[in-house]
């Protein structure tokens, strides 16, 4: 017998066929698995990118395979009773914060409560009913464009020429905002005269421009130095004439401001008698201008102040059906991320689960051995009953021709056990009479 050296890989082969009788059924080129004296590491199994991380209960596992622990939760803000009021004040302050930042005024948003600035008497959208909320941008003196200006530029805002501001009458703060549009702005002299500002010569035409001026010596186009004895008269003025009287210089008082103008009204603020409401508007009573605007929501506000009947019927409808939008819009974005996150909940066990040999073999290519399975992790006092599967057999070498050669050599040397004859077989036939007798 030629001895082996299981260093060799030659040896290892040559072993196989030595171990095979003569004349006998051809065995398997493999070696017997060899028991370990522990369970195999635990393969975890990829398919794609994504690696199974959960064991048969379901239970996260780490790196090496151990149950990886949480630590305890003891309290969440979420679960608190006020973390909802506290959210619904947070994204109402960091929204006034925003207002503030782009209005440079505080507070940033007032509310229309008359239809002085209505075109007509039904709510139109786009233009400044009553129950609007507007956004009042701090402006400099350079920067309002008045009505005479805006006509000219062909700059308007809310359906007509000209920034609408907001101001205190007469400067006085503790009262109600007045928002209206600012029509001329008139610069008031030491002589104790009027200086039309934004009016053009080529503008001026009796009936058919923008302006007129009539003088003590008839009509006329002069804006600079207008006495109490003349009198400005404003054309085309959204549908009417407005007739500013210098002689009246209690009405506008003795400085320089905006002559302002409602849309819905048919006299100015500064006109004599009712309603005159305050003198020209000075550039530090106003408040600012008017900039953007929420339509109907204000109309809450005047419905708690009991005076609901200025707010358009239009209004009501449109607000009625905004607010149904918007409860509706909620619920179905509420269901939808429900139904979103219930169907990733039964998704998930399917993307982690193990996959079974028929996609295993969709995923590898075709011709390579199939991988080696270990046994699946178990608890300490399920080892000994489940038992380990069997070792995948190793594809066959081929051998050389020297290795053959070898093993053709060795085998012929070796002492083959003697034939029987058949005089030396036993008599079956004769041992089963014996056993009938």
């Amino acid at each position: 017998m030629a001895s082996r050296r299981p260093a060799d890989d030659t040896d290892d082969d040559l072993d196989d066929l030595l171990d095979e009788p003569s004349g006998g059924p051809p065995r398997s080129h493999h070696r017997r698995a060899r028991p370990s004296s522990g369970s195999a590491p635990v393969r975890r199994w990829r398919r794609g990118d994504q690696l199974d991380d959960l064991d048969d209960d379901g239970l996260d596992l780490d790196g090496s395979g151990r149950r990886r622990t949480k630590p305890p939760v003891f309290w969440r803000a979420r679960d608190s009773l006020y973390f909802e009021p506290l959210v619904a004040l947070a994204i109402l302050a960091v929204l006034l914060v925003s207002l503030f930042a782009y209005t440079s005024n505080w507070p940033p948003v007032y509310v229309i409560e008359s239809n002085s600035m209505q075109h007509g008497s039904g709510d139109h959208l786009g233009d400044l009913n009553a129950g609007d909320i507007v956004l009042a941008e701090k402006l400099g003196l350079g920067q309002i464009v008045t009505y005479v200006q805006g006509v000219q530029s062909g700059f308007s805002t809310y359906g007509l020429a000209g920034d609408v501001i907001l101001y205190y009458p007469n400067g006085t703060t503790s009262s109600t905002p007045i928002i209206h549009r600012a029509i001329i702005y008139l610069q008031w002299n030491a002589n104790r005269t009027y200086d039309a500002i934004g009016l053009s010569p080529s503008e001026c035409g009796n009936g058919t421009g923008l302006y007129s001026t009539i003088t003590s010596s008839g009509p006329s186009c002069v804006t600079n130095g207008l006495s109490i004895e003349d009198k400005l008269i404003l054309y085309h003025v959204r549908d009417r004439t407005i007739a500013v009287d210098f002689g009246f210089t209690t009405e506008l008082g003795d400085h320089s401001g905006f002559l302002t103008l409602g849309d819905n009204n048919t006299h100015p603020d500064q006109a004599p008698g009712a309603p005159h409401l305050s003198t020209l508007v000075e550039p530090g009573w106003v408040i600012g201008v008017a900039r953007g605007m929420i339509p109907w929501f204000g109309s809450i506000k005047l419905l708690l102040d009991g005076r609901a009947s200025k707010v358009p019927t239009a209004s009501w409808e449109y607000l009625g059906l905004t607010v149904a939008g918007i409860i509706f819009a909620s619920a179905g974005l509420h269901l939808l991320f429900r139904r979103r996150r219930a169907h990733d909940e039964e998704e998930r066990p399917r993307r982690t689960r193990r996959p079974v040999p028929s996609e295993l073999e969709d995923d590898e290519p075709r011709g390579a051995p199939p991988p080696r399975r270990g046994p699946s992790p178990v608890k300490p006092w399920q080892a000994a009953a489940e038992p380990e599967p069997p070792a995948a057999p190793a594809a066959p070498k081929r051998l050389s021709h020297e290795q053959r050669r070898r093993a053709h050599f060795v085998t012929s040397r070796e002492p083959h056990p003697p034939r029987r004859r058949r005089s030396e077989e036993p008599d079956d036939r004769a041992s089963a009479d014996d056993d009938d007798t």
